[in-house]
C-alpha cells in the first residue's frame, strides 16, 4: 500500500494546549511572498473563547476499531556503534535509540498490535521487504552514524509503497540542516537569531553578529558539540570552538548571536484533523557556564537539570503557537515536531533557534516531547494511539 498522501493544511484546525485566552489575531499584512501561508494559518486558528472559560480538554483523534485492522507494525531504529561516530559525545546521543525503540515497542503490544523491531542497517529495507508491514513507525535518526543519511529511510519507503511514520524525505532533508532552516525561518518571517554558516576551518567569524555566541553543529541533535562553556563572550574563543568542532565532526556549523532569557520547548502534533501545539517553559536548576541558561549535553546526566512549567503569558503563548504552525507546515514537517524558542529578556521576540523533525519519541518522561505532553495532561499513549489510528484508517 503507498504512504498516505500529505493532509491539505489549509482545510485543518490548530488547537493551542497553553491557555484559557484566544490565540491574538495577526496584526499586520505579510510580504506577498508570505500571503499565502498567513491565509492558511488564519484558517487553522481555532475560534475564540471568552477570557473566562478554561480550554479544553484534548482529546487526539483515536479510532479503537481501525486499530484492529493492524496486522504488523514495524519500529525502524538507528543501528548504533561506537566506530561509526567521531566522538563519543555523538555516540551517546545516539545510543539511547535502541532502548527507547524497545519502550515504543511494548507500548504498542500494550494496544494488542503485533509488533516487531527493526535496526536500522544495511538488511533494514531487505527485512522489511520480506515482512511486508503494515505501518512502518520511524525511529531512525542516524545511519552510519551520519544524520544526513537518515533521509534514506524514507525515500526507501516510498519506493517499497510501505507506510511509515513521520516527516518525509523533504522534510527530513530540511530537517537535517541548520542553515537551511533558518535560511527557511527567515523567509517565512519566523525570528530567528542572527547567523554565520561557516563549513571551513579557519573562516573567519562575521563581527555583524553580536556576542555572546553559540555555535551548532549544522546538522545533528542531542545538543552534540554544545558543551557547559558552549556560549563564546568573544570573537576569538568563539573561532577556536569553530574550528575545533569542523575538524573535529568533518561537517559545517553554525554562529548564531545567542538570546538570553526564557526558553520554550514547543511541540506539534498533527492527529489528522488538527494540529495541536503544546508548549513548556524551561526552568533552569542553574546556569551550566555560571552566566547564561541553556541545556548542554552534560545536563543529560543531571535528571533535575530543568522542569517544566506552563508559559503563562497569554499573548507571547499565542504568538508562539502561531509562528509554530508556519514553521511546521513551512519546513515541511509531518505528523510531529519539536522547536526551541529562546524569547529575548529585553523586548520579549520569540527566537526560534532549533526545529527537530522526528523529534525523539517514546514514553521516557525524560524526553522533551513527552514532558510537553505531560505538562498539558497528555499522555504518550495518547499521542501514539492516535499516530497508529492515522494511518491504520488507510488500511483494508
Amino acid at each position: 500500500m503507498a504512504p498516505t498522501k500529505k493532509t491539505d493544511d489549509t482545510k485543518e484546525d490548530v488547537v493551542r494546549v497553553a491557555s484559557a485566552r484566544p490565540t491574538p489575531k495577526p496584526t499586520q499584512e505579510k510580504k506577498e511572498e508570505g500571503k499565502e501561508e498567513k491565509k492558511e494559518e488564519k484558517q487553522q486558528v481555532a475560534p475564540e473563547k471568552k477570557a473566562d472559560v478554561k480550554p479544553e480538554k484534548i482529546e487526539f483523534a483515536i479510532d479503537k476499531e481501525a486499530l484492529k485492522k493492524f496486522k504488523h507494525v514495524a519500529v525502524a531504529y538507528s543501528h548504533v556503534e561506537r566506530e561509526m561516530f567521531p566522538s563519543e559525545e555523538a555516540y551517546l546521543a545516539e545510543v539511547e535509540v535502541e532502548t527507547r525503540a524497545e519502550e515504543v515497542i511494548k507500548e504498542i503490544e500494550k494496544l494488542g498490535i503485533p509488533v516487531k523491531g527493526y535496526k536500522g542497517d544495511q538488511y533494514l529495507l531487505t527485512n522489511l521487504l520480506v515482512d511486508r508491514p503494515d505501518l512502518v513507525v520511524n525511529l531512525v535518526d542516524t545511519l552510519k552514524g551520519r544524520d544526513a543519511l537518515q533521509t534514506s529511510v524514507p525515500a526507501a519507503l516510498e519506493l517499497a509503497g510501505i507506510p511509515y511514520t513521520g516527516a518525509e524525505m523533504t522534510g527530513l532533508v530540511i530537517g537535517n540542516d541548520r542553515h537551511l532552516i533558518k535560511q527557511l525561518l527567515t523567509s517565512y518571517e519566523i525570528p530567528t537569531p542572527k547567523f554565520q554558516y561557516i563549513r571551513f576551518a579557519g573562516t573567519k567569524i562575521q563581527e555583524t553578529i553580536t556576542c555572546p555566541l553559540i555555535v551548532k553543529l549544522n546538522e545533528s541533535g542531542g545538543s552534540v558539540g554544545i558543551d557547559n562553556h558552549a556560549v563564546k563572550e568573544t570573537y576569538a574563543d568563539a573561532q577556536k570552538k569553530v574550528d575545533e568542532m569542523i575538524s573535529t565532526y568533518k561537517v559545517g556549523v553554525i554562529i548564531e548571536e545567542f538570546i538570553d532569557g526564557p526558553e520554550v520547548t514547543v511541540v506539534v502534533f498533527d492527529d489528522g484533523r488538527k494540529k495541536y501545539v503544546l508548549m513548556g517553559e524551561k526552568i533552569f536548576r542553574k546556569k551550566p557556564d555560571g552566566k547564561h541558561q541553556f541545556t548542554s549535553f552534560e545536563s543529560y546526566d543531571d535528571s533535575k537539570a530543568y522542569k517544566y512549567k506552563k508559559v503563562e503569558d497569554e499573548m507571547l503563548a499565542g504568538k508562539i503557537a502561531k509562528l509554530s504552525v508556519r514553521a511546521f507546515n513551512g519546513l515541511r514537517y509531518k505528523d510531529y515536531a519539536k522547536f526551541d524558542v529562546r524569547v529575548h529578556e529585553t523586548d520579549g521576540t520569540p527566537y526560534f533557534t532549533d526545529a527537530n523533525p522526528n523529534t525523539a519519541f517514546g514514553p521516557d518522561k525524560g524526553l522533551p516531547f513527552t514532558e510537553v505532553l505531560g505538562l498539558n495532561g497528555l499522555s504518550f499513549q495518547d499521542v501514539l494511539s492516535s499516530l497508529l489510528s492515522k494511518y491504520a484508517k488507510n488500511l483494508l
